[in-house]
């Protein structure tokens, strides 16, 4: 039985936090160490999404996928139909991978440039790249693994803190379907 990736990062942090405290950062040579560290991890990242793309974009998987994406949780609004295709849902997904690897190295960067915090470099050296090999895109586009079971699309929402996220999962089952379209919450299909 494999530990959520949740606790396994909460274990990571803990662990590297400790370590961290081990590591003479006022050291010149050390700190660029751990900056080479930190670039290095991102570049594996960003050549990991880059072989993704060229996959996806390969494949070109035009199979029809038809869900129900939740509404947002508490909002009035009706859960929504939505129409697209393997290839573009694969797209989508990797552009918000993109989105949120670009994002920690800007927060990353602030951190260390602008406030001098060092410790978060060698943490964030390893929990991104740990995260990018859970992928299911990686899972399925670089392991080779079959799409189905919990890699079946559409995927859950990766959950917020402690496994609540903003909305619901999506539902691809043919009642769900049914019904956003008898509800006419949907038709439009996303390119």
């Amino acid at each position: 039985m494999a530990l959520n990736p949740q606790i396994t990062n909460l274990i990571i942090i803990l662990g590297m936090m400790q370590v961290s405290k081990k590591i003479p950062f006022e050291d010149p040579q050390v700190l660029i160490g751990v900056r080479i560290l930190y670039i290095v991890t991102n570049i594996v990242i960003a050549g990991v999404y880059l072989y993704l793309q060229n996959k996806i974009n390969a494949k070109k998987d035009l199979t029809t996928l038809k869900y129900v994406e939740p509404a947002p949780m508490g909002s009035a609004e009706e859960p929504k139909l939505i129409t697209t295709t393997v290839h573009s849902y694969d797209s989508q997904q990797l552009r918000a991978l993109w989105k949120s690897q670009l994002m920690g190295v800007g927060m990353m960067g602030v951190m260390h440039l602008y406030f001098k915090y060092t410790n978060p470099l060698l943490i964030q050296s390893i929990i991104p790249l740990k995260g990018a090999f859970e992928g299911n895109l990686v899972k399925i586009h670089l392991f080779g693994q079959p799409a189905i079971g919990d890699l079946k699309r559409p995927w859950k929402a990766a959950g917020g803190l402690m496994g609540m996220g903003g909305q619901g999962e999506p539902k691809a089952d043919k009642k769900s379907i049914e019904q956003a379209e008898r509800a006419g919450s949907g038709g439009v299909k996303e390119e």
